[in-house]
């Protein structure tokens, strides 16, 4: 679903403007009263990229298949308030019970690599696809797909895949189909098939625009097919960025996600998924210095937690993850207070079809490892 459509659905509402007036302490005070009538029968996930201001009333930080998976363990939960966006509180809604409603704080909160693959899209690459390479491809998506996209890898035999274990998804696609098709991130794509020894030279773009293959050579070299999209955050880090770091300071680690691009991934010192870059500067010694290439609102709480490193963000002149920033104090409270109503707003209803297929593709990665 698209967001002007989320922004138009009669069950997403917009928050009213008297929410914006209210201090910073009596939202905070509000939301804390909620969360103490409502105890156990609330629960607030919240995604590592969320604003300081929201993460302090999560119940659980982490990522997006993550926070889905501790919200699907909690059965005491009646009501999910998902501080992340869509596709993720997608995920929650069809992993949890009929009974709980999962709702997300702003319908606004989308992601824009989620939406740079829709159905007719992909039905569309799958026909073209198909026509050209035959029963040859098996379709992985990244978790930040629709749950759409993730019920059609789950129909064609594929699987999800997160940045942690999408190394060994590959592994395990390749071992059932002779191409794959990877949707929606061309950069985890291709950072994820050259690190298990796959060369660029087999690796194709499919553009969802122009409705075409990208290809130099004999199509029947193709290994990976690669959707043409991206994460909005992570492409911005660059290659210079990382010139000029290392040019100030030689000594500094440079470590970013493998959303961001295959030259910027090949210059860093690491690269791996949000639990990774965590991990590492968590285990890093005192006084050593890293430049982070991933979302600022994590950067900066890395930074806060860590006054023993030195830590920067890889791009000095980067912005937050503008979606993930729609979630604030006042969304946050007018949902719960929606809730406290009787009167839930944006609240999360993937179709019995649709689960059954995108779980099927959630549950053939985790069996997978």
């Amino acid at each position: 679903m698209s967001i002007l459509n989320l922004i138009n659905d009669t069950n997403a509402g917009m928050m009213p403007d008297h929410y914006k007036e209210l201090t910073d302490e009596e939202m905070v005070q509000r939301i804390l009263r909620i969360k103490k009538k409502y105890g156990e029968k609330l629960f607030i996930p919240g995604h590592h990229y969320q604003k300081d201001e929201v993460i302090q009333f999560a119940d659980a930080t982490g990522d997006s298949l993550q926070l889905a998976q501790v919200a699907q363990r909690n059965k005491k939960a009646e009501y999910i308030a998902f501080c992340g966006v869509h596709f993720m509180a997608e995920t929650a809604d069809m992993l949890t019970s009929e009974e709980q409603v999962v709702v997300l704080p702003d319908m606004r909160a989308g992601c824009s690599m989620a939406d740079m693959a829709n159905m007719q899209q992909t039905n569309r690459a799958w026909d073209e696809l198909t026509r050209i390479f035959g029963n040859t491809i098996i379709p992985l998506t990244y978790v930040n797909s629709t749950a759409e996209i993730k019920a059609f890898t789950g129909r064609n035999g594929g699987a999800s895949v997160t940045s942690s274990n999408a190394s060994r998804i590959v592994t395990w696609a390749l071992t059932q189909k002779e191409r794959i098709l990877f949707l929606p991130d061309q950069h985890l794509g291709r950072n994820t098939a050259y690190e298990l020894g796959i060369p660029l030279s087999r690796m194709a773009v499919w553009d969802p625009i122009a409705e075409k293959l990208v290809y130099d050579g004999d199509i029947q070299d193709v290994k990976i097919i690669l959707w043409k999209g991206h994460c909005s955050v992570h492409e911005k880090f660059t290659v210079a960025n990382i010139k000029n770091v290392k040019e100030r300071d030689p000594d500094i680690n440079v470590i970013v996600h493998p959303e961001c691009t295959h030259e910027v991934v090949m210059l860093s010192d690491f690269s791996g998924s949000t639990k990774k870059i965590i991990d590492t500067i968590n285990e890093a010694e005192p006084g050593s210095k890293w430049a982070v290439g991933t979302e600022m609102n994590l950067v900066q709480r890395i930074i806060n937690e860590h006054p023993d490193k030195q830590i920067e963000s890889l791009n000095p002149d980067m912005c937050p993850c503008l979606t993930m920033n729609r979630i604030d104090l006042p969304h946050l409270l007018w949902s719960l207070e929606q809730i406290d109503k009787g009167e839930p707003t944006g609240v999360i209803n993937v179709e019995k079809d649709i689960t059954k297929d995108a779980v099927t593709a959630l549950n053939r990665m985790l069996s997978i490892g």
